[in-house]
């Protein structure tokens, strides 16, 4: 039941009735994501990991009020990124977004059939090394906007750039991945003759 819930029908359970099982989903929703995001700023995956706790945390602390938030999925993005802030605050670290740390696993490739599992296998293998070439801002926003789902006011809003700015950012990600995944893929066919 739970899992065929959209995020605003959990909200509205968790708000409305206390919900702890559609918590529980929620959290299994976002957490991983969450953490990824918040290790990208603190660079301390268990810092990230109780970071992220205390955001859900509070979330159930307030859930009374949760139904007056209109953008969930944003509202968790921008309190971990504000949690991180404060943390690096606390810690006498300059607010810095390193992008460069972003894990690498941020693209899967899901292929059912296993007759294709090795050329799925060497496409997400192309795929994560054009990423990696990515600009740090490029590879920070194509995660947020594939993998994340963000939006792009969404993404200029957590990361405090315009929108014109994330949608410039974007496109040069999808050239630029295009391009190496073309370049890789013709040094492979190279190799291979």
């Amino acid at each position: 039941m739970y899992n065929d819930c959209s995020i605003t029908e959990l909200q509205h359970m968790i708000a409305t009735k206390g919900d702890e099982r559609a918590y529980a989903n929620l959290f299994m929703r976002y957490a991983v994501h969450l953490n990824q995001f918040a290790t990208s700023i603190v660079h301390k995956p268990e810092i990230a990991e109780e970071i992220v706790s205390d955001v859900f945390i509070r979330l159930w602390e307030r859930k009374e009020s949760l139904d007056q938030v209109s953008n969930l999925r944003m509202y968790l993005y921008v309190s971990v990124r504000n949690f991180c802030i404060n943390y690096k605050r606390a810690q006498k670290h300059p607010e810095v977004f390193d992008l460069d740390n972003i894990p690498e696993n941020l693209l899967r490739v899901s292929v059912p059939n296993p007759l294709q599992i090795t050329s799925a296998r060497q496409l997400q293998q192309r795929i994560m090394e054009a990423i990696t070439l990515l600009p740090p801002k490029c590879r920070i926003m194509f995660k947020l906007a594939k993998e994340d789902g963000l939006r792009i006011k969404e993404i200029a809003e957590l990361l405090h750039v315009s929108p014109k700015t994330v949608e410039n950012q974007l496109t040069i990600a999808v050239k630029k991945m295009g391009m190496s995944i073309k370049e890789i893929t013709e040094k492979v066919i190279r190799l291979r003759s």
